[in-house]
């Protein structure tokens, strides 16, 4: 009986509806086809999907859950890969609920949300805890979701600044011989900080900001010897700290303050032989109450497709590699 061709029908509400979830040139409609092995089309205000009866089952609750978004805006090709992956795992309908979890809205109007699993429960995080890790690879979210937070903590008026802050391994002992000022030496290893801020609250504002004191962007080093109260804090690159600077940084935060720590511990900058502060962490803080980690993954990554698979590619190399190793 599964290997007979069925077909389904499902009905699409609107024009503009059908423009959101269908993508251009109905690109949505052939990513799920592929996933699901399943012929999509549309005929007037239907969807159309044949295939095996199980198969779809499982396309037309991917596109169910597309035209639900859809009818708050268009979807993106990554939100219908994340529903698709979220089908195969059996979490698809706890994905609707992530485009009701808006953070904040940014100068240019664009809202900020959760857009994976993984994203929530790390902005979850951030909301119920003093102090939380987010550990993960590139793409996922980290420092952007951790600075949108900020910005809407501060607007909010539950914190009196926000200061930022990333170790700046690569100056190391070449930050010498580099043209310019010291602060001109330092800020191309902030400049991602300072990315995420613009975008979250537009350079005019940013700059008023930064002027009054109100938010500092800074390196590591700068933080030795100051208690930070009433502040939201964010450590970046957390993974190229050692040890005495992750205990230096966590030491710095006073009455009233949050700290979010991100890292990536596949991506450690530091000399050889010299441990992480973020890896050693992980076990001398696990079990404080107060303190949550929170691990992103490959599912999580929201940047362009290729991101995600050459994420995958790494892993399944270093697997090849251990076990060799190993054997």
């Amino acid at each position: 009986m599964d290997n007979e061709t069925a077909m389904k029908r499902l009905i699409v509400d609107s024009n503009e509806e059908a423009l959101n979830a269908f993508g251009r040139f109905d690109e949505h409609l052939s990513t799920i086809e592929r996933a699901f092995n399943t012929r999509v089309f549309t005929r007037g205000n239907e969807i159309v999907i044949s295939g095996r009866p199980a198969e779809i089952d499982a396309a037309s609750a991917v596109l169910e859950q597309v035209m639900r978004l859809a009818k708050r805006g268009p979807v993106s090709a990554q939100q219908v890969r994340y529903i698709i992956d979220a089908s195969r795992t059996g979490s698809i309908d706890k994905v609707q609920a992530l485009n009701n979890g808006v953070i904040m809205v940014t100068a240019r109007g664009k809202q900020i949300k959760p857009r994976t699993l993984g994203q929530q429960k790390y902005a979850n995080a951030i909301r119920d805890n003093g102090l939380v890790f987010g550990i993960g690879p590139a793409g996922t979210g980290k420092t952007y979701l951790a600075v949108s937070m900020a910005v809407a903590a501060f607007r909010n008026r539950e914190f009196s600044r926000i200061v930022l802050t990333r170790p700046a391994v690569e100056a190391g002992e070449r930050l010498g011989f580099l043209p310019g000022t010291l602060e001109e030496k330092v800020n191309p290893y902030l400049r991602p900080l300072y990315d995420s801020l613009f975008d979250v609250l537009g350079v005019e504002t940013f700059e008023k900001y930064m002027s009054r004191g109100l938010i500092e962007v800074a390196p590591l080093a700068y933080m030795r010897g100051r208690t930070l109260d009433d502040s939201f804090v964010i450590l970046d690159e957390a993974q190229n700290t050692t040890p005495e600077q992750m205990k230096m940084f966590l030491t710095r935060m006073g009455i009233g303050s949050k700290a979010v720590v991100t890292g990536d511990i596949t991506q450690v900058d530091l000399p050889k032989g010299t441990d992480s502060g973020l890896e050693q962490v992980r076990s001398v803080l696990k079990d404080v109450e107060g303190i949550e980690f929170v691990y992103l993954t490959d599912q999580d990554v929201v940047r362009h497709e290729l991101v995600q698979k050459i994420i995958q590619a790494y892993e399944r190399f270093g697997d090849r590699q251990d076990s060799q190793g190993g054997s």
